[in-house]
């Protein structure tokens, strides 16, 4: 891998991770490649059309970047089940006036076939898979444009699954990540493991290079991930609350809140496996909430929308990994310079 990071011009070998759902923004991405870093952009949940318009914005700035997309890799749920759940809702959507009746039922795969086409036809020097490995065909196109591509693995057997695909690099996630699990078993999550540790197991397995990602909160954290057999670290929770982030303010000032003191594993949000600050939402769904990908996401996001914008705490998806108490309000360049400091 380091030839490959010598080729970008990549000095900082901690990486913005992409983070979906607005805390990643264009600017982030921008502000990781002027410090030397390697800044992911966050396709999901985004139109074609403007992850295109995000794709010109970083690429003006003449630095090296990512792209992340969700690969299909979809939950089912039953309607019935779908249904329960908003019933069982409704009371936090009448806070804001929404009838959760009347949203359907969606199983999308996230405008997956036109994103795949965009980075085909404006290729970009690196592409990453989270949730699940894309067909073969599809990680072949894309080296033969010359992209550099990233499977997302949070065990030693996805890790073979991914290597065998022919993936370039492997971002090895913890369960001490914030947000989404990128695990290709949703209902039945690996167990958890220190990033160090899964980073040993991981390269005792396969030759494929690894990128550490998970509960990195401070430089002695992220020395330890690269000496474990890590090339590289994404970090994302400690972003969170930068200059740069696009993150609701709520959710910034949550991190920092005495208040918020423990993290959890919920599909309460999503009806996928996801870490987030202990709320109101989770203390109240974490246990009824059915497995539903994306249909789930799809159902409580107008309810998480209003809750962001009102500044309500407690009906959003506070998002954050164990190392969430060392996100300050800083540069992005400060940040990933002090995580760096012991390398």
């Amino acid at each position: 891998m380091g030839s490959l990071l010598t080729e970008l011009g990549i000095s900082n070998r901690v990486f913005a991770a992409p983070m979906a759902g607005g805390p990643t923004t264009t600017d982030l991405v921008i502000a990781a490649g002027r410090a030397g870093s390697l800044g992911f952009l966050a396709a999901g949940y985004k139109a074609p059309e403007l992850v295109a318009e995000q794709l010109a914005a970083v690429r003006g700035a003449g630095f090296a970047f990512g792209v992340n997309l969700f690969a299909p890799n979809p939950v089912p749920i039953s309607r019935d089940a779908f249904n329960a759940y908003a019933r069982a809702l409704q009371p936090e959507a009448d806070v804001y006036g929404i009838d959760l009746s009347e949203i359907g039922l969606r199983q999308d795969e996230d405008h997956w076939t036109e994103k795949i086409d965009l980075l085909l036809a404006d290729p970009v020097p690196i592409v990453s898979f989270t949730f699940g490995i894309p067909a073969e065909g599809v990680i072949a196109a894309l080296k033969r444009v010359g992209t550099i591509t990233v499977q997302t693995v949070t065990s030693a057997a996805e890790a073979r699954q991914a290597a065998a695909a022919g993936v370039d690099l492997l971002a090895v996630q913890s369960s001490a990540a914030g947000g989404h699990s990128g695990t290709f078993t949703p209902q039945s999550p690996p167990q958890t493991a220190s990033l160090p540790e899964l980073i040993r197991q991981i390269k005792a397995d396969v030759s494929t290079p690894l990128i550490g990602a998970g509960g990195v909160g401070d430089a002695t954290d992220v020395a330890a991930v690269m000496a474990a057999g890590a090339e590289a670290v994404l970090v994302g929770t400690v972003l969170l609350r930068a200059a740069e982030s696009g993150a609701s303010a709520a959710h910034r000032d949550a991190l920092s809140d005495p208040d918020f003191n423990q993290t959890i594993v919920t599909r309460a949000f999503t009806g996928r496996p996801a870490r987030a600050l202990r709320n109101h939402f989770t203390t109240r769904y974490a246990d009824v909430a059915p497995a539903g990908y994306p249909a789930i996401h799809h159902l409580t996001s107008p309810i998480r929308q209003a809750a962001a914008a009102a500044h309500d705490d407690q009906r959003i998806n506070l998002w954050a990994g164990t190392g969430y108490r060392q996100a300050r309000a800083e540069p992005v360049a400060r940040i990933l310079d002090r995580l760096a400091g012991q390398l």
